[in-house]
């Protein structure tokens, strides 16, 4: 286990994607410290930051408020990143494999354009949670995050496949313009859901405003969520028992792009 604490503070942006289990595998305490990382615009070291303790095995332990350090973990294909603080813009975007857990919030793109892996963030999270890039055509391509709080705007925008969960409540365009994937929200949608989503579903538990280029369709228990939120479970997610095997209300939409995409709103009644 690797471990990083964070000795130095200041408003300028540290960007580490040196952070990773790959780039530390094998390596000395020295080595590591070593490593590059772009200070504002200036070339320094993760030793001028950190304090560097451990060996470089897969396991990395950060601490300290990394509210200003970005691309922790971006890229990163195995092993697991552990932060006791807050991460900046762009945690683990991109990844390919391995987990992220962030004891605090994150900044906007977490998870951005992932292909695999897994990331946990208990606090808040920023905009573009696991989406797309400006100028991308895809978001998130497979994966699973999960958010303990809140998330900003265009959460799983563009997602292409993969799952994401909010515990609590997303901003708005919530799943625009995906293309397949599944979105759980617990605590409420921003305005515009799914707006121009060609595939794909969305699944909330809070009386969602709808655009209306989404049609209503029927009441019915979708067995595939049932699976999803067992899985959940699995996963260490609390989920009640009248959500599992619940009525959901199915609308399709978004009929302005494909409107082959879907939003399920959990039936109360």
């Amino acid at each position: 286990m690797t471990r990083l604490t964070l000795n130095i503070q200041s408003n300028y942006p540290l960007e580490a994607e040196a952070i990773t289990p790959e780039k530390f595998s094998g390596k000395s305490v020295a080595e590591i410290a070593g490593l590059p990382v772009l200070y504002g615009n200036e070339q320094c070291q993760i030793g001028d930051f950190f304090t560097v303790n451990g060996n470089g095995s897969e396991g990395i332990e950060l601490e300290g408020d990394l509210a200003h350090v970005k691309y922790i973990g971006a890229g990163m294909r195995q092993g697991k990143i552990t932060i006791h603080g807050n991460a900046g813009m762009h945690l683990g975007a991109q990844i390919h494999g391995g987990e992220i857990e962030v004891h605090g919030n994150t900044g906007d793109w977490a998870g951005a354009e992932m292909t695999g892996g897994t990331i946990r963030i208990h606090g808040n999270a920023g905009h573009g949670l696991g989406g797309a890039y400006r100028g991308s055509r895809h978001g998130m391509n497979r994966g699973f995050i999960w958010v303990g709080g809140n998330t900003g705007n265009e959460t799983g925008a563009l997602m292409r496949r993969g799952l994401i969960v909010v515990q609590g409540r997303t901003g708005d365009f919530t799943g625009a313009f995906m293309l397949a994937g599944t979105v759980i929200n617990f605590g409420g949608l921003g305005s515009r859901p799914g707006a121009g989503m060609k595939y794909g579903t969305l699944v909330t538990y809070q009386e969602p405003e709808l655009l209306p280029t989404f049609h209503y369709d029927c009441v019915y228990q979708p067995g595939f969520l049932r699976l999803i939120l067992n899985d959940l479970r699995r996963r260490g997610v609390s989920v009640a028992d009248e959500l599992v095997g619940g009525n959901y209300r199915r609308y399709s939409g978004d009929f302005t792009s494909l409107g082959k995409g879907e939003i399920l709103v959990y039936d109360q009644h």
